[in-house]
C-alpha cells in the first residue's frame, strides 16, 4: 500500500488547484471583459464579428478560426469572418446549415470538442480542400440569441501549444454567448440606423415634390416662350436650337418624375417594403435608350463610351418599364463611377437557352471588386465603396429582378471589370401557372 500524502502535502496539492482554478477563472473574465468592450466599440457587425474571432483566437492561442452566421432565407452558414492561411477563399462563401461540424453545433445548439477531425465523419472536408489548409483540432460554439434561437457559430482551429480541450471551450462559451447578444445588438442597431434612413426618406421624398413642382412649371414656360421666339424669326438656327432645347426639357420633366419616384423606391427598400410591380408590354432596348440618355452627359465628362449591343432583337416582355428603368440605371451609374476615362459600359443581349425568358448583361472595363463585395451584393450587408455610399443601389436592382420573377448574378475580379447578368421573364405572371411556389 502507498503512503498517504501528508496534511502538508495535502494542503499544498489543495493550493495549487485553488491556484489553477482562479486563474482559470481569471482568464475566462478577461475574456469576457475583451468581448464586452468589444460590444461598445463597434456598431458594425463586421467590425464586431472580427474583433469577436480576434479575442477568442488569442484567449485559446489558436492558429485559425471563423465565424458563421445564419442565412435563414437560403438555410446556409456564411462564413462572415475568417482568419488563418487562405481565408480570403472562404471570405463570405457559403455551406448548407446541415452539413458539417458547424452544422450539427448550429442545429443541436451544443458545443463540440473534437482533437482529431479526422476522426469525426461530421467534418465538412471541403473546406480544407478549398483552403488548402489542414485542420487537427477544433471547438464550434453555438451562438444564440438571448432566448436561445441560433444564429450562428464560432469555429477555432488547431491550438498552438498543444490540443484544444474543455478548458478551451470553456473560454470560448463565454465569449460565444457575450458575442452573440453583442452581434444582435449590432444588427438592431443597423435595423435602427435605416428605418431612420427610411423616415427621413420619406420626408426628403415629399419635399422633392414640392421643390420640383415649380421647376416643372418653369419648363412648360421656357417652352413657351421658345417657341413664340422661333415664330417670330423662323431661321434654321433657331429651329435647331428650339429641337435641341425641347429635347432637354423633356429629359427635365422625365427625370423629375423619375427623382419622385427614385427617392420613394429608395425608401421602401429600406423599410423593407415592396408594392406590387406594374406589368404592360415593353421593350428593353427603349428603357436602356432612356437610361442612357439620362446619363450621358454624366459619362461624357468622364470620356466613357456607353454602348447598347443586340437589344433590338428582343422581343417585347411584360415588365414594369419604371422599375427596370431603376435597375439599370443603378447598374450604369454604379459602374461610371468606377471605371477609368476612355473606358467602355455595355448592356448587350445574351442568347438564352429557355425561349421563356431574356438574357441581358451589364458589362463595364472599370477596376473590378473583391470578393467580399461580390458577396455581399444584393443583401442587407452591402458594401458601398463610394465616400458616403450606402451600398443600397445594388438591393434596390436585386429587388427590382425579384419582383419579375427573374435572376441576377455578378462576375467581377479586381483590375478586370464586373458583368452583372439579368435573366428576366417574357410573361412574369405566366410563371406562376407552371412555378406556385414563386408566387410567394
Amino acid at each position: 500500500m502507498s503512503a498517504r500524502p501528508s496534511t502538508s502535502e495535502r494542503r499544498r496539492l489543495h493550493r495549487r488547484t485553488e491556484d489553477l482554478r482562479l486563474l482559470q477563472r481569471d482568464k475566462e473574465l478577461e475574456a469576457a471583459q475583451r468581448t464586452c468592450q468589444a460590444l461598445f466599440q463597434h456598431h458594425r457587425v463586421d467590425e464586431l464579428v472580427e474583433q469577436v474571432l480576434c479575442t477568442a483566437l488569442e484567449a485559446v492561442n489558436a492558429e485559425a478560426g471563423s465565424i458563421l452566421l445564419a442565412d435563414h432565407d437560403h438555410r446556409r452558414l456564411v462564413f462572415q469572418y475568417v482568419v488563418g492561411q487562405k481565408s480570403e477563399r472562404l471570405q463570405g462563401t457559403s455551406f448548407p446549415w446541415h452539413q458539417g461540424i458547424a452544422g450539427s453545433v448550429f442545429l443541436s445548439g451544443e458545443a463540440a470538442v473534437i482533437q482529431d477531425v479526422k476522426q469525426d465523419p461530421r467534418h465538412f472536408a471541403d473546406v480544407d480542400l478549398l483552403t488548402g489548409y489542414t485542420t487537427h483540432d477544433m471547438i464550434t460554439v453555438p451562438l444564440k440569441k438571448w432566448e436561445g434561437a441560433p444564429i450562428g457559430v464560432l469555429n477555432v482551429l488547431n491550438k498552438r501549444d498543444g490540443v484544444l480541450d474543455m478548458n478551451d471551450l470553456a473560454h470560448l462559451t463565454i465569449i460565444g454567448a457575450v458575442a452573440a447578444v453583442a452581434i444582435q445588438q449590432a444588427r438592431l442597431f443597423e435595423e435602427a440606423k435605416l428605418a431612420e434612413l427610411g423616415r427621413l426618406l420619406g420626408d426628403i421624398g415629399h419635399d422633392l415634390k414640392n421643390l420640383l413642382q415649380p421647376l416643372v412649371m418653369g419648363l412648360e414656360v421656357l417652352k413657351e416662350e421658345i417657341t413664340g421666339i422661333v415664330r417670330s424669326a423662323p431661321t434654321d438656327k433657331a429651329k435647331q436650337s428650339e429641337a435641341l432645347c425641347q429635347e432637354e426639357f423633356t429629359l427635365v420633366e422625365e427625370t423629375c418624375v423619375r427623382i419622385q419616384d427614385r427617392v420613394k423606391q429608395i425608401a421602401d427598400c429600406v423599410k423593407g417594403l415592396t408594392s406590387a410591380p406594374k406589368f404592360a408590354p415593353c421593350r428593353i432596348s427603349a428603357i436602356v435608350e432612356a437610361v442612357f440618355r439620362t446619363l450621358r452627359v454624366v459619362a461624357d465628362e468622364k470620356r466613357l463610351v456607353l454602348r447598347a449591343e443586340g437589344l433590338d432583337s428582343l422581343p417585347e416582355i411584360l415588365a414594369d418599364e419604371c422599375r427596370l428603368f431603376n435597375a439599370f440605371y443603378n447598374l450604369v451609374n454604379n459602374a461610371i463611377a468606377e471605371v477609368p476615362a476612355g473606358g467602355r459600359i455595355s448592356i448587350h443581349a445574351q442568347e438564352a437557352s429557355d425561349p421563356r425568358f431574356i438574357l441581358v448583361a451589364v458589362s463595364d472595363t472599370g477596376r473590378g471588386m473583391p470578393s467580399e463585395v461580390v458577396q455581399s451584393l444584393f443583401s442587407s450587408r452591402a458594401i458601398s465603396r463610394k465616400p458616403g455610399g450606402t451600398g443600397l443601389g445594388t438591393k434596390i436592382v436585386k429587388d427590382v429582378v425579384d419582383a419579375h420573377r427573374g435572376e441576377i448574378t455578378v462576375q467581377s475580379r479586381v483590375g478586370e471589370g464586373t458583368v452583372f447578368s439579368l435573366k428576366l421573364p417574357l410573361n412574369p405572371s405566366g410563371l406562376f401557372a407552371h412555378f406556385p411556389q414563386m408566387g410567394g
